[in-house]
């Protein structure tokens, strides 16, 4: 169960009553991580696994409307953020996870040709992506690491301006004002420090909108993102903080970082957590649904736990054999998100074959275009690094610059020779 502060809060602006706003937040009712891939009785979920021998507590429940066959789970507490879900846009939750996931596959392949010097591919965290990328408005600005293609998708980001920076021509490809969607970040947690700031010059300008913050298991360590939560809670900032729990930072499990399920160290911070599993896109729309709108209503922040599983590399320049079981994967791929969908879908007659195979064309289309794209792009102005450096030049900028030009004029006549 997590617990919201019951400490007095200043509302951004007034705002009605809210679903599960205020007060304990409860999470039961939708059966526990270990448990969650092999069961199947509707209604409440009520499975809890052993307790933890380091901890002395019991393994948290996460909130699941889909089961891994398919099969829709009664939630009392988030129902309403999907009740109102309609055939046709469930069959765009799952066309948006099947292209995310083409084009992933295409983007690591690139890489595998050298057409990529890198690539952090999102195998097996679509519904997570997709899920909490639609419950996002057009005025919520979004703050991502370098995994989010799913989320930048559900943006409107053009998936071919995801791929420059990997392929070294560009600092990023889009303008992040365009979609309020910013730039991928490397430096790992960072990015909340940005979302909060961000939030609390949100929160000062009266808008109601809000902001998301994306970040994995392992920036969870990071000090930034510590900072984050302090600030956020401190301030009351309008801002969702979405980890996604692949259960790996790397080579590192999730068990060696942390003795507590991540979400709940939200409540050592005042403000509410919530574990959701990952792997189902309705219930990450509907928890990131209920997290935005606690965020625009003025009661502050809330952490987001995704409960889900990378089923790729960390990168492509890692090799996962040598730290984890293929056991281990075939686990979580008995979950696989687009294949949960699927089973609901055709089980709920919403989509038939000829949906099925429509999409399948449209997914090839995809991946030749971003391959045609990749390779079409041109190579890097060699003195645009010195641009933009300053706003009203620099002298060593300038100094930087001539000595850069008469390095490149070098090989010009080293050529010519």
């Amino acid at each position: 169960m997590t617990v919201e502060s019951t400490a007095p809060r200043t509302p951004r602006r007034s705002a009605g009553s809210k679903a599960g706003s205020t007060g304990t937040k409860k999470t039961a009712g939708t059966g526990a991580a270990a448990a969650e891939a092999t069961g199947t009785r509707r209604g409440t979920r009520t499975t809890r696994t052993a307790a933890k021998k380091d901890t002395g507590t019991a393994d948290p429940q996460l909130v699941q409307l889909l089961t891994p066959e398919g099969e829709r789970v009664e939630n009392a507490e988030y129902d309403a953020y999907v009740a109102g879900i309609t055939p046709e846009e469930l069959r765009g939750l799952y066309r948006d996870m099947v292209l995310t996931r083409r084009f992933d596959a295409e983007a690591t392949a690139l890489q595998r040709q050298g057409e990529l010097g890198l690539w952090a591919s999102l195998l097996g965290q679509e519904a997570a992506q997709i899920g909490s990328g639609r419950a996002t408005r057009e005025d919520d600005y979004v703050f991502p690491t370098y995994r989010e293609h799913g989320v930048a998708w559900c943006r409107g980001v053009d998936p071919t301006n995801l791929l420059g920076m990997f392929r070294g021509v560009n600092n990023g490809g889009w303008d992040p004002n365009g979609n309020n969607f910013q730039l991928y970040t490397i430096v790992i947690g960072s990015q909340t420090l940005h979302a909060t700031g961000y939030a609390m010059g949100v929160a000062k300008d009266g808008a109601d909108s809000a902001v998301i913050a994306y970040f994995g298991d392992g920036a969870s360590s990071q000090g930034d993102v510590a900072e984050s939560f302090t600030f956020s809670a401190v301030y009351n900032a309008p801002v969702v903080f979405f980890c996604q729990n692949n259960q790996w930072a790397i080579s590192e499990p999730t068990e060696k970082q942390t003795r507590v399920p991540l979400y709940q160290r939200a409540q050592g911070y005042g403000f509410p957590g919530v574990r959701v599993d990952g792997n189902d896109v309705l219930a990450c729309l509907a928890v990131t649904k209920w997290a935005l709108e606690r965020a625009r209503s003025g009661e502050g922040p809330t952490l987001v736990e995704a409960y889900t599983y990378r089923m790729g590399a960390h990168t492509t320049s890692d090799d996962p054999t040598r730290y984890r079981h293929d056991d281990e994967r075939a686990a979580w791929e008995a979950k696989d998100p687009i294949l949960r969908l699927r089973r609901y879908l055709e089980a709920s007659n919403h989509a038939d074959e000829g949906f099925f195979a429509e999409l399948e064309s449209e997914s090839e289309a995809l991946g030749k275009r971003v391959r045609e794209a990749v390779r079409a792009m041109p190579d890097p102005d060699r003195f645009a690094i010195f641009e933009n450096v300053y706003a009203d030049g620099h002298a060593l900028v300038d100094e930087e610059r001539a000595q850069f030009a008469a390095y490149q004029a070098s090989f010009a006549d080293a050529e010519g020779v």
